[in-house]
């Protein structure tokens, strides 16, 4: 997983030049620690639906001033440090940018992702 290969793939695309004037990147790594209750976290195991995650990526390429979106996601067991999730929206403002941003975030992990913690 890289996200500047993301980055790069976006900016590849015939009309980037024309249409893209901001891209917010999100690299989400394995924390040593549960959100939870801060307890130590020795690794996870990710689960990840690529075709749901696919679907909102597109449905949210339809909103206003969207570009594009590219994620990644990382599969199986990981420890902390590991890439666990990446993605990269690039758009025309930051208006438009921000709160897909957002909203991607909060779907692709609800929606397309499954882990479990193992604690020391």
């Amino acid at each position: 997983m890289d996200v500047n290969k993301l980055l790069q793939e976006i900016k590849s695309r015939p009309g980037f030049v024309d249409h893209v004037g901001m891209m917010m990147a999100h690299n989400g790594v394995v924390r040593a620690w549960s959100r939870k209750d801060h307890a130590k976290v020795s690794g996870m195991i990710l689960h990840s639906d690529r075709e749901k995650m696919q679907a909102i990526c597109h449905e949210m390429e339809q909103r206003e001033g969207i570009f594009a979106i590219a994620f990644d996601c990382a599969e199986g067991l990981l420890t902390p440090g590991d890439d666990a999730l990446i993605f990269v929206v690039a758009g025309d403002i930051r208006e438009n940018v921000k709160p897909v941003y957002a909203e991607l975030l909060d779907r692709l992990k609800a929606e397309g992702c499954a882990k479990q913690e193992f604690m020391e």
